[in-house]
């Protein structure tokens, strides 16, 4: 992207979305932070970054459902990077219409506050949850969608809202959809932060869900530079785009190769609060990211097996420093 222009990156606060904006401004971009509002004053994981980092920032603290402050947060800006959103999906279980006023509605404000103002560029975040249990892999971007939790049906309908908008009214919008981001700082209502905090907090009967499941599993140093590559690229303008490593891994030889990078030998105990009603569950993901590749030259640095391994270990070291630890309760389910 060009120096000049000013970028917004909603859901900055966020686990993506604060290792993206960091690297905007590493590379020189103006960045605007879209925050949640909240009376600590809190920037969520920017919090943590480096001061060199926090001094280039353009903090808006708001509320992603917000027409008005959405809008407010656009004025100026030239590309939208959405990332804000309601992401987990036990959560969505017992409070659905968060995740419809969230996902659906805050998705809405973004795109019809771009169609308004004229914005060059809208990046929106998708999932590879909207696939469901895949039908044929590896996953395209041609698969049939499926909501199979409250989750995923919120944003299959934010995708649908922000493509409807380019095919309207000509907004330039352009769906990323990110496979199965790991990596620091991550929620450990995600698996992987599950497995490598238990294990570093001296748990060697590791409390899981299900476990045979396969997952496409992605850094994030990867992911941020698919976001990257899809906000420069024109090409992406109207198009889907699958970011995965086209690797596909069981959760049970997940926790294998995270128990030996850890040294340690592990048993894994099913916890039925971890399940996911049995039609819920998403059985398995594989991303063909061959449009990434042929549309953005756009391909995983941590792809397949070894790379796997590398981001693992990176994350690992990451959790395993006590001061991050200690920011995460391994000895309760999170939400």
């Amino acid at each position: 992207m060009k120096k000049n222009k000013k970028i917004l990156v909603t859901g900055a606060d966020g686990f993506i979305g604060s290792h993206l904006t960091e690297e905007l401004i590493r590379r020189g971009q103006d960045v605007r932070a879209f925050v949640l509002y909240n009376s600590f004053n809190s920037w969520g994981w920017l919090d943590q970054s480096p001061a060199e980092i926090k001094k280039e920032l353009d903090v808006f603290s708001g509320d992603i459902r917000d027409p008005y402050g959405v809008k407010t947060a656009m004025e100026g800006c030239d590309v939208v990077l959405h990332l804000a959103a309601l992401i987990a999906i036990p959560y969505s279980y017992h409070s659905p219409g968060t995740y419809v006023d969230t996902n659906v509605k805050g998705t809405l404000n973004i795109v019809q506050a771009a169609r308004e103002l004229g914005v060059g560029k809208v990046v929106h975040t998708s999932t590879s949850e909207v696939y469901g249990t895949a039908q044929f892999v590896p996953i395209t971007e041609e698969h049939p969608l499926q909501g199979q939790s409250p989750y995923s049906a919120s944003k299959i309908g934010a995708d649908q809202i922000a493509m409807s908008y380019y095919s309207s009214f000509e907004t330039p919008v352009s769906t990323i959809r990110p496979f199965n981001t790991y990596g620091p700082r991550q929620s450990a209502r995600a698996v992987i932060p599950t497995i490598i905090t238990q294990i570093a907090n001296g748990q060697r009967k590791l409390k899981l869900g299900s476990i045979h499941p396969t997952r496409d599993f992605n850094y994030v140093a990867d992911t941020v530079d698919g976001f990257i590559a899809v906000a420069e690229s024109e090409r992406s303008v109207g198009e889907v785009i699958n970011i995965g490593s086209n690797f596909e891994i069981s959760i049970g030889d997940t926790v294998k190769m995270i128990s030996e990078l850890m040294g340690e030998d592990v048993e894994i105990e099913t916890d039925d609060i971890r399940i996911r009603p049995e039609k819920s569950e998403v059985e398995r993901l594989w991303a063909d990211n061959s449009k990434a590749l042929n549309l953005l030259g756009w391909k995983p640095k941590y792809g397949e097996g070894a790379g796997l391994r590398r981001g693992l270990k990176e994350t690992v070291d990451w959790f395993s420093d006590p001061a991050n630890l200690g920011i995460y309760k391994s000895d309760i389910y999170n939400l």
